[in-house]
């Protein structure tokens, strides 16, 4: 099992990646009143059929070359089903797919965040050809950021991968989150442009 939900979102992200998508949504909702932690990953990839997504849940079922088993979402929906939450796959060949997985925020048992900013910032980095979106909503109040955005600031998608950039990245998250789960000051866009 996957030690946080920054970890399964690396993990399905990466699946997207090779799956040929060339945009991923990661939207991670987190509901206070609800007592619910939703994550949900979109992608444009090549999509499975009907067969593909019902073997999914199988850990000995992987398209990967590199290694025999597949434990990323066998593990995701075991955890959201030891905390009473609920796991869905939607996938269409040829246009995408869409994992969710939610999990009550008590459960004694429900993975903690781990680190999304950095989550995020690894795969603007690491796949700087791609595009993201990441929307973190808490409490119906949402913190939203993108590669689209960053490279219209930045003028220059090369830039991406630059240490100081993807520091940056992760720190602007990291802010943008931790303004919305505190509810932070009102000048946060003014200091925090990208």
């Amino acid at each position: 099992m996957l030690q946080d939900l920054s970890q399964y979102i690396l993990d399905i992200a990466e699946n997207s990646l090779k799956a040929e998508a060339s945009r991923v949504e990661i939207e991670v909702f987190e509901d206070t009143r609800g007592d619910l932690i939703t994550l949900k990953v979109t992608d444009n990839g090549y999509g499975m059929d009907d067969e593909q997504v019902s073997a999914i849940e199988n850990p000995f079922f992987t398209t990967r070359t590199e290694r025999r088993v597949g434990l990323g979402i066998p593990f995701l929906k075991q955890a959201s089903d030891t905390c009473g939450g609920r796991f869905e796959i939607r996938s269409v060949k040829g246009r995408g797919t869409v994992v969710e997985a939610s999990f009550k925020r008590d459960c004694i048992d429900c993975p903690p965040l781990g680190d999304i900013p950095a989550t995020v910032m690894t795969l603007m980095v690491g796949w700087p050809e791609r595009d993201f979106l990441f929307r973190f909503n808490f409490d119906d109040e949402l913190f939203e950021t993108g590669t689209e955005e960053l490279v219209q600031v930045l003028q220059d998608r090369s830039l991406l991968v630059t240490p100081e950039v993807a520091l940056w990245i992760s720190r602007y998250i990291e802010q943008g989150i931790y303004h919305l789960r505190t509810g932070g000051n009102e000048d946060f866009e003014e200091n925090n442009q990208p």
